[in-house]
């Protein structure tokens, strides 16, 4: 679709893999939104219920909030599309209904009357919704599936999709109908044909991003039910199964999955060994209402008050479902390396050693844009983390403050130098745990 001419606006949550498409958001040729991954997911459901939108706490502060950005990416995006509103005497984002004319959705297999279903998908995402979407608005519904199978096959609870609801089917080969981003080659153990044992899966090799994984999973407490981002967070689910405590865990990601072991890389948003494959609608209402006990996110810039940026750069990214995630989450661990851009580093002697500094800072006196705030945060009674390769920080009433320290780090050439605003220095700064900076296992056991 991205194509000058083709569009004229675009309402999403995430731009980064879409190219082309970001290009010309960048470049003000299309008007352009982001808003939450999980409230378009609910907008879905609303707009096929004939309901003038989704009212929800979540993005208040941040920059959909309309007093700030209102999702607007570039000059073109004119249009309100979230509101402030009361309701009770407190404060929420009213993101409006609008009309969608065609859905565009896929699956696995399609029978005769044109009922779906999604064996060889990773996830479930939210097909039925968005179908029901359009027929509310009088649209019609595409369908891209890899096969087409003879009336009967599917056991009724299988499918996905009614065929009432469906218009046209695309038929698209295997070759075709990629199970994830990348290309990569189909995955049965991702589409739940058998389980895997977790033993199988490759543990993450010493680095900085094994020491920020390592402290971030210090922070789990027993039986919790988590949530990881993509990128660096991703290692957690590592460390948990090189401790052996992957089973003491409920692991979730925004896709929909729960329990298991999360996937990594281009397969994000799979999950091995899955106990509950959820859509997305219901999975961000979980989220939403506060489900989680531990959130483990990137940080890409994080400013003194605890505001964090992921959505918006050089190019404009977009949040996915971090606002939802972060925004609801009762204790959030923001994990991301100090600098950027060539940073260099190695473990030697049960120490951090910075082998080339990065050259940018990420900790900044202001981000590009608020994506998490660290106010509403305070004000919510939120425990937040930052955890990097050689420092920890808290946030409290009065901003984020430094509270550990790697081995073999100097404080002020390697830190605060680092920092572009003054950070405060707890007085009870302590060195990190040695165990982190060690071959092996770390013997970590849950609190």
């Amino acid at each position: 679709m991205a194509h000058k001419g083709m569009l004229k606006s675009v309402i999403a949550s995430h731009y980064n893999l879409a190219p082309m498409l970001q290009s010309m958001v960048d470049a003000g040729e299309i008007e352009a939104y982001l808003l939450p991954q999980g409230t378009i997911c609910q907008l879905y459901r609303e707009i096929g219920a004939g309901r003038p939108g989704v009212i929800t706490k979540t993005g208040l502060g941040t920059f959909v909030d309309p007093r700030l950005e209102g999702g607007k990416c570039n000059a073109l995006a004119t249009r309100d599309l979230v509101e402030v509103v009361e309701l009770g005497g407190e404060e929420y984002l009213w993101y409006k209904s609008f009309p969608i004319n065609v859905a565009v959705i896929r699956g696995t297999s399609i029978d005769e009357h044109g009922n779906i279903s999604v064996e060889k998908e990773t996830t479930i995402v939210d097909q039925q919704a968005l179908a029901v979407a359009a027929k509310h608005c009088g649209g019609i519904v595409i369908a891209q599936v890899e096969r087409v199978v003879a009336s009967g096959s599917i056991n009724p609870r299988d499918v996905i999709v009614p065929g009432i609801l469906v218009d046209y089917a695309v038929i698209s080969p295997a070759e075709c109908h990629y199970q994830n981003f990348g290309n990569q080659p189909y995955d049965a153990a991702l589409a739940h044909e058998f389980r895997v044992p977790v033993d199988s899966l490759p543990i993450l090799p010493m680095s900085d991003r094994k020491v920020i994984a390592r402290r971030a999973a210090m922070e789990l407490p027993k039986n919790a039910v988590i949530n990881l981002g993509i990128g660096m967070p991703e290692g957690v689910s590592s460390v948990a199964v090189e401790e052996g405590f992957a089973d003491q865990l409920t692991m979730t990601v925004e896709a929909g999955q729960i329990g298991g072991v999360p996937a990594a890389g281009a397969a994000f948003g799979g999950a091995y060994n899955p106990e509950f494959v959820n859509d997305m609608i219901r999975h961000f209402d979980f989220y939403d209402g506060g489900g989680l006990d531990v959130c483990f996110l990137g940080a890409a810039e994080v400013d003194n008050m605890g505001n964090c940026n992921v959505s918006k750069f050089t190019r404009t990214v977009g949040p996915g479902g971090f606002i939802n995630i972060a925004s609801n989450t009762p204790k959030c661990v923001f994990c991301g390396t100090l600098t950027a851009g060539g940073l260099k580093t190695e473990i030697k002697d049960g120490k951090l050693v910075i082998l080339q500094e990065g050259r940018n800072k990420k900790y900044m006196k202001h981000v590009k844009q608020v994506t998490f705030s660290g106010e509403n945060a305070v004000k919510s009674g939120q425990t937040v983390l930052f955890v990097t390769e050689r420092a920890v920080f808290e946030l409290d009433n009065d901003g984020i403050i430094l509270t550990e320290i790697a081995p073999g780090i100097d404080l002020q050439t390697q830190i605060l130098d680092m920092i572009d605003f003054d950070v405060r220095v707890s007085p009870n700064l302590k060195l990190m745990d040695a165990r982190i900076f060690a071959e092996g296992p770390m013997g970590l056991e849950l609190k």
